[in-house]
């Protein structure tokens, strides 16, 4: 499985971004993470695999919105009222189950800047 992530940028405070992941395989629960500089990695808002459930991290909670059109393999991640804090790295994360075994996945990351 490959996930592919875009969307990413630059953006002033108060704005909006909406990030991508495209996944190339069979895929159940999904994620997206951010690391910022010094920091872990941090779960910033999760999917479960037929897209009812959703989690999210309470510093995001109200602005950004998680979805997932099955039919595209593809996750989204609506960024609204950004702030110079969410400013990190985001990674598209998917488990896939197959034979008894989960498997983790990762993307390669994509740049968020939110200016103040």
């Amino acid at each position: 499985v490959q996930l592919v992530e875009s969307g990413g940028g630059l953006v002033q405070a108060g704005g909006s971004l909406r990030l991508s992941c495209a996944a190339s395989g069979s895929i159940n629960a999904m994620g997206w993470y951010r690391q910022a500089p010094g920091k872990q990695r941090e779960l910033v808002a999760a999917i479960t695999s037929g897209g009812v459930g959703t989690n999210y991290a309470d510093s995001v909670k109200g602005r950004f919105t998680i979805s997932r059109d099955n039919a595209k393999n593809t996750m989204y991640l609506q960024m609204n009222s950004l702030k110079p804090e969410d400013t990190a790295v985001y990674y598209c994360n998917a488990l896939a189950r197959r034979g008894g075994t989960t498997y983790n996945y990762w993307g390669q990351g994509t740049q968020v800047t939110v200016s103040s």
